[in-house]
């Protein structure tokens, strides 16, 4: 792959697939050719929607159209494993939302299997990709601010959400941790990498799922760092970074800032405020420009989101809920209180449901 437009295949339509197909259809070099939905009702009304010409009513069709050079899966993360690998065992490149999937061993599957196959796969850590956020990490990685000693990261929603909602459904992987809490986590790990050692508290719901989770991380070289998340209380999304010579501070929405203040000893506070020609702080254009650079280099996986990087993550979220208590019903076998069992290949993805980035 060169300088061709590449071609997008979206798995699922609810609201995260929305979001991301409005900034994929700005961008020149991008073309979506098709969506699917286990609904054909709904694959039809998204295709409307974006002018998108081919619309399938079940997921095999898309992995299986050999004009889609990669697949963005956009469905709750219970069932990434699923759609995903079924994208990947037909030859499919992948975006993957994150959480990555529900647990480690179901991410080492998919990346065994995109290795296996030679094929392209990357977790949507859109974070990883925005310019601000690479500028911070640029600069710690360049001592900045010295030795990191400290990192503090939040991601809370004031909801509330009903039983009933995707966020509480364990069918569905709900809770903060996945879907909230792996922002702080990840914003952690891109700084210091995996932890050596890992605590938790949490308050559960009575379904099983976490409502608030705070965890402290430890590395072996003294650095701690302490992350939040909750869908029963509105956070203030900030971050900070706190180093043997200065700090850094990014006073709300860290995953997609609009400036940060870089504090360093002996020196002034240094604004530094997000480029305008970056586009909009909720872009998800950087991601999906990031996916196409690494295909047309041929490369099958990202340097700014390492599959590696991506399985360190996703064992540190496994620690976190093995030190909370928190088993969703693929795990353990059970069945739910509706007594649908937890099979991911049957969960529905969700037309109506908004996207978790804050406009």
């Amino acid at each position: 792959m060169t300088e061709q437009r590449v071609r997008w295949g979206i798995l699922a339509t609810g609201g995260i697939a929305a979001a991301f197909t409005a900034d994929l259809v700005d961008l020149p070099d991008a073309e979506v050719v098709a969506v699917a939905s286990r609904s054909q009702a709904s694959a039809d009304a998204f295709a409307e929607r974006f002018g998108i010409g081919r619309a399938y009513g079940d997921w095999a069709a898309l992995a299986a159209d050999e004009d889609v050079d990669v697949v963005y899966v956009a469905t709750p993360h219970s069932a990434h494993r699923a759609a995903a690998g079924l994208c990947l065992e037909a030859g499919r490149n992948v975006l993957c939302e994150k959480a990555f999937t529900l647990n480690a061993r179901e991410a080492e599957e998919l990346v065994a299997l995109a290795r296996a196959r030679g094929s392209f796969l990357m977790e949507a850590m859109w974070m990883y990709c925005n310019p601000l956020v690479r500028k911070v990490r640029a600069l710690v990685d360049d001592g900045a601010v010295g030795e990191v000693r400290s990192v503090q990261a939040d991601f809370g929603l004031a909801g509330p959400f009903p039983p009933s909602h995707r966020l509480r459904d364990p069918l569905q992987g709900g809770g903060a941790l996945l879907d909230l809490g792996v922002y702080p986590v990840s914003f952690a790990q891109l700084l210091l990498g995996e932890p050596s050692d890992v605590t938790a508290r949490a308050v559960l719901s009575d379904e099983g799922v976490d409502l608030q989770t705070g965890a402290l991380l430890s590395w072996e070289s003294g650095a701690l760092a302490s992350v939040h998340c909750s869908i029963v209380g509105g956070t203030a999304t900030s971050a900070s970074i706190t180093g043997s010579h200065g700090r850094i501070d990014i006073p709300s929405g860290f995953f997609f800032p609009d400036h940060f203040v870089l504090h360093r000893d002996g020196r002034d506070p240094e604004k530094v405020a997000a480029d305008p020609a970056d586009g909009p702080r909720n872009s998800l254009r950087h991601e999906a420009s990031e996916v196409m650079r690494a295909l047309r280099a041929g490369e099958r996986e990202s340097p700014l989101v390492p599959l590696d990087g991506t399985l360190a993550v996703m064992r540190t979220l496994d620690a976190i809920r093995d030190r909370v208590g928190v088993r969703y019903p693929s795990e353990t076998g059970r069945t739910s209180r509706t007594g649908r069992t937890g099979r991911t290949g049957e969960i529905e993805d969700e037309p109506g449901a908004p996207a978790l980035t804050p406009a």
